[in-house]
């Protein structure tokens, strides 16, 4: 069991699939936490939480890294539709990432900056309370299509086209 577990972790796909909930379901996870700190006005809570929303957001870097290094293999393992839902997947992610690792500068400094502005803690993490709220809708806009891919029972439509030029593969 162990020795199939290690062949797994050396398939970029396979880690791709276990980690890309990270920036979705993680996020939602520290969203809850961020909006119970501020309505308990608790600044603790409030650095703890905005501490796992930029560990979220910097998640999406081994997220998209694995998830190109297994391209090839879900594109050669998936039907017509699923190899059309990959190239959405793709350009969704690839448009998209940026706005995560935006979410991790904003959600640092709420931390950091009230140190020097201590009247700026509650405005700041309510700004990444909302940036987060965004990003998580991405975040949920990007996995619709990569949930298409291998599961022909969430299809309910055909996978939209990816303009020409964006297309890497």
């Amino acid at each position: 069991m162990i020795a199939s577990l290690l062949q797994a972790l050396r398939e970029p796909e396979y880690v791709h699939v276990l980690i890309n909930p990270i920036p979705v379901y993680g996020l939602l996870i520290a969203i809850i936490g961020l909006a119970i700190a501020l309505v308990q006005r608790s600044r603790r809570a409030q650095i703890a939480t905005l501490i796992l929303i930029a560990l979220c957001a910097i998640s999406v870097w081994p997220v998209v890294h694995y998830g190109e290094a297994g391209y090839d293999r879900a594109l050669a393992l998936s039907d017509d539709q699923g190899q059309a839902w990959l190239k959405v997947h793709e350009h969704r992610a690839d448009e998209f990432a940026w706005c995560y690792y935006v979410l991790g500068v904003i959600a640092l400094l709420a931390i950091f900056l009230p140190r020097k502005w201590p009247k700026a803690a509650t405005l700041l993490a309510l700004v990444t309370l909302l940036c987060s709220l965004g990003v998580l809708a991405l975040g949920g806009y990007i996995a619709y299509a990569g949930g298409r891919i291998r599961h022909r029972e969430f299809r309910t439509e055909l996978a939209p086209p990816v303009p020409a030029e964006t297309d890497d593969h």
